[in-house]
């Protein structure tokens, strides 16, 4: 009898010692729970999951560290294919606020809380604290408040989206130190104030998204010393003074969005003989001479130069682009013969209307 019980002693503690081993901690449990119990999610029921003591195991969203057993992603999304998202036939709506609870989850890696609608409150700024955080995304909810002040403490951050949402303040300038930082999208917000003068130093950024802001100020020189940057969306903000030459001179620069802001000064030639392919300069106060620069080098499946004020004529080279898509000159004081021959024999009369005296096909004969 007591060689059984014994046994069975001995089976107890090794169970709860590969539970306590291999099992979600405690500690962690208690915090999702917390996370958990700020937000409010009626039609999907994902919080459905969050039951039993091992949160790393069938908690939807979930995802533990295969080592350490500690949480390492948050993965919850409003909008995506996943089948809990597929079987209500609809999008997910949730409520409530993003908890400093989930400061506590020390090994956080990725942090993804996207397409929420309904989530208020500010971003928790206990979130630079978190060493291991990789991905924060929190896209798409109603988070208003400024932008953690330390976010540049966050050294091993390569994501930091926080798109569509009512985020006031400036952008810190600690954010510069984020020396990992592949992409930022701040865009439909409202952010005011400048853009960090040493954006620069972000030698691993590829996707810059700052449209839809109230930013204000010039595009600081240093952002033309970002090697591996590809796409660059400064559209609809308040952005004054002249365009960068030095943009022209990036070399995997291919979408270029200056469009709805405050911009003066002629356009760089660099910019039509760079490796551009999406250049919207369009809804400024531009002026001068479009340059007459155009050749083999120039690919443009975009280029955007309406509503400016724009003169002279068109430039002849325009038509030895290796090619051109959408061109859309309407809307200044341009004049003379429009070009025979690629690209205008596709186009139509409204990329052309309301100029001074423009003629030719597609509009009137000169």
């Amino acid at each position: 009898m007591a060689s059984l019980l014994h046994h069975i002693m001995i089976s107890l503690f090794i169970a709860l010692s590969f539970l306590f081993v291999h099992g979600c901690h405690p500690s962690e449990r208690a915090a999702l729970l917390a996370f958990k119990a700020a937000l409010n999610e009626p039609y999907l029921g994902i919080f459905n999951t969050w039951t039993g003591n091992d949160c790393c195991h069938n908690w939807y969203g979930i995802s533990c560290d295969v080592e350490s057993y500690r949480v390492a992603d948050i993965n919850l999304r409003g909008e995506s294919e996943d089948p809990i998202v597929e079987r209500a036939h609809r999008t997910g709506y949730m409520t409530g606020y993003i908890s400093p609870a989930i400061c506590k989850l020390k090994r956080l890696s990725s942090l993804t809380i996207a397409d929420w609608k309904g989530i208020t409150g500010e971003i928790p700024r206990c979130l630079t604290s978190l060493p291991f955080l990789r991905i924060i995304d929190l896209m798409g909810n109603k988070l208003s408040g400024e932008i953690p002040e330390d976010i540049g403490r966050l050294h091993s951050l390569t994501v930091l989206n926080i798109a569509d949402n009512y985020i006031t303040g400036r952008i810190p300038e600690s954010l510069t130190n984020l020396s990992s930082l592949m992409h930022l999208d701040l865009s439909n917000n409202r952010i005011s104030g400048l853009i960090p003068r040493d954006i620069g130093r972000l030698p691993m950024l590829s996707r810059a998204l700052l449209s839809r802001n109230q930013i204000s100020g010039t595009i600081p020189e240093s952002i033309s010393k970002i090697y591996r940057l590809a796409d660059l969306d400064l559209s609809m903000n308040q952005i004054s003074g002249q365009i960068l030459a030095s943009l022209g001179n990036m070399v995997v620069l291919a979408t270029l969005n200056l469009d709805f802001n405050k911009l003066s000064g002629a356009i760089p030639a660099s910019l039509l003989t760079s490796a551009i392919s999406t250049l919207n300069l369009s809804k400024n106060s531009l002026e001068g001479k479009i340059p007459d620069v155009f050749g083999l080098r120039s690919y443009f499946t975009a280029l955007d130069l309406a509503f400016n004020n724009l003169r002279g004529p068109i430039p002849k080279s325009i038509s030895q682009a290796s090619y051109i898509g959408h061109l859309d000159l309407s809307h200044n004081h341009l004049c003379g013969r429009i070009p025979d021959g690629s690209p205008f024999d596709h186009l139509e009369a409204s990329q052309f209307a309301y100029n001074d005296c423009l003629c030719g096909k597609p509009l009137k004969a000169c």
